[in-house]
């Protein structure tokens, strides 16, 4: 339980720029108020845009909080507060089986453009995995940025896991094809593989990734597939657009949110699950490799809220 409370404090503190700005909306908004009217909605709305919730999710939040209201008879502002972390609460939806990969031998691709922390996310991915007692390789495969493989395999000492890689430059698919071959004779369970995320050249991304998946098809049939993109917490809506990009590549299974403890940003995490119906899987609040953590859509909105 303590270090259950340990990284929900970390997540609190992480998102307290987003909550200093939710709180000091809401102080104005209950103190403000002494009934709930149109100007009550138009201002809440405001205060969840601002955190860069979006607009279509604010507009979903609020009509299921009208609905909340009008069923329960709520008259005081005070007492939305609770239906409104509801209503959050609800747009974030992680499916019971979103982790099954974890538990199965598994071959998972991580996607996301240059910046967002991806190949620290690997690094602090496979450390939670290998502390699950699982059996962990990286494999390489992001070729074409300069230093990738160095970063990683310096995240792979500190997870304490092994690696597969190759020259800068060499093919993505040789190296995942490597890494497959090394999964399979070492009994590894879950294969993490660091892949390109060019954006700007989307064509090229998508030939790129159907080259890995007919390797991962004709080599490792039997394995789990997962798809996992990487998002930049800070960069808000831009984060949202780029999901909707990679979805169109490759077909996203989940998220990993990172940066959140750097940003007035944090409903971006609603807005992603609510508008792409992907969950967010993993959020990251923080350096240290115990900072990256399974996504608790109610542990997030109590955080986002009160801080406790």
């Amino acid at each position: 339980m303590g270090e259950k409370k340990g990284f929900f404090g970390r997540l609190a503190e992480g998102l307290s720029k987003t909550r200093k700005q939710i709180a000091n909306g809401f102080d104005s908004l209950f103190s403000g108020f002494s009934g709930i009217d149109d100007d009550f909605y138009e201002e809440l709305e405001e205060i969840l845009i601002m955190a860069d919730m979006g607009m279509a999710t604010t507009e979903a939040v609020i009509d299921d909080l009208k609905e909340k209201v009008k069923e329960r008879k709520i008259k005081d502002p005070e007492e939305c507060k609770a239906l409104l972390k509801e209503s959050i609460c609800e747009q974030m939806h992680v499916p019971e089986n979103a982790y099954e990969y974890e538990n199965k031998k598994s071959v998972v691709l991580v996607i996301g453009v240059n910046g967002v922390g991806k190949t620290t996310s690997i690094g602090k991915l496979a450390g939670m995995l290998k502390n699950d007692g699982k059996k962990v390789l990286l494999a390489a495969a992001d070729t074409f940025r300069a230093a990738a493989a160095e970063q990683l395999t310096e995240w792979s000492h500190r997870a304490g896991v092994e690696i597969i890689s190759q020259k800068e430059g060499a093919d993505p698919a040789a190296v995942v094809f490597d890494a497959l071959t090394a999964a399979k004779a070492r009994g590894t369970d879950v294969l993490l593989c660091d892949t390109a995320g060019r954006l700007h050249n989307k064509k090229n991304l998508m030939e790129e990734l159907k080259k890995i998946d007919r390797v991962i098809e004709r080599e490792y049939p039997d394995a789990y597939r997962e798809t996992l993109v990487v998002l930049d917490g800070t960069t808000g809506q831009n984060a949202l657009a780029q999901a909707k990009e990679f979805n169109e590549a490759a077909k996203i299974d989940g998220i990993i949110l990172t940066k959140l403890d750097g940003t007035a940003k944090g409903g971006i995490a609603v807005a992603i699950q609510s508008q792409m119906q992907i969950p967010v899987k993993y959020i990251c609040v923080g350096e240290q490799i115990e900072d990256l953590q399974r996504f608790d859509a109610k542990a997030f909105t109590d955080a986002l809220f009160d801080g406790e």
